[in-house]
């Protein structure tokens, strides 16, 4: 795997703190709102590479009962509600559960407030999915993570997740990429905060190579500019 510096342990607790904080603004991202506009032809290779991935994720339809990790407002809840039987959507911020609980009002949902990386299933589930939260995962703990995500599911369950390739105009105009052998990116909130957080930018390949490692096995595929996203299960 690529070597990188690893995070200071206080770094994910201010990044927790960052996330609860911007709870009311994270979508700004998602939509190109505000800091995070972007010129028209830019923001429809954005918009044209988002629905990609959504296609791809709506076509598994998965079923059963569904783990999300981090699930923020409710941007991939609200498409795994229409086949799951049962989500339960963990997030460290209270914030972010509360917005996504208001906007899906749906009884498949089970909100859990904790620790991703603490938090022990209570059982196998039939999927893990999760947006946006893979490179929030230091590379010193990445190998540990994969493999508790492969105990969380059943044999043959499946796993779906999308991330961010390294690309400038994907963040916000006041934020600055981190080197790439550094995993602390600085980010703003619309009042001017700054927060330290984890962004580690993986890449395919060494995903892939990592997944396996943990007895799963992912195709890692990239859309021309912004995301790659995994697609696999448990072996």
């Amino acid at each position: 795997m690529k070597s990188r510096n690893p995070v200071e342990p206080e770094v994910l607790g201010e990044m927790v703190e960052y996330y609860r904080a911007r709870a009311d603004e994270y979508d700004d991202w998602w939509e190109r709102r505000g800091r995070y506009a972007m010129a028209v032809e830019t923001r429809r290779r954005w918009i044209a590479e988002r629905e990609e991935v959504y296609r791809a994720f709506d076509a598994l339809r998965l079923a059963g009962r569904v783990l999300e990790l981090a699930p923020g407002t409710g941007v991939w809840t609200r498409r795994l509600i229409a086949s799951a039987e049962r989500v339960t959507a963990i997030d460290s911020s209270p914030e972010m559960l509360e917005i996504n609980r208001a906007a899906l009002n749906s009884p498949k949902v089970d909100y859990v407030l904790g620790d991703i990386f603490a938090w022990q299933p209570p059982q196998a589930f039939d999927a893990v999915v999760f947006g946006f939260w893979i490179s929030h995962v230091p590379a010193e703990r990445l190998g540990g993570f994969l493999t508790w995500l492969a105990s969380c599911l059943r044999p043959g369950g499946q796993v779906f997740f999308i991330d961010q390739l390294r690309e400038k105009t994907s963040t916000a105009v006041d934020h600055v990429l981190p080197e790439e052998t550094d995993q602390v990116a600085l980010r703003k909130l619309n009042d001017g905060r700054s927060f330290r957080i984890v962004k580690t930018f993986y890449e395919a390949g060494e995903l892939t190579a990592q997944c396996r490692q943990a007895g799963l096995e992912v195709e890692v595929r990239c859309t021309p500019t912004y995301f790659y996203y995994g697609v696999g299960k448990r072996v």
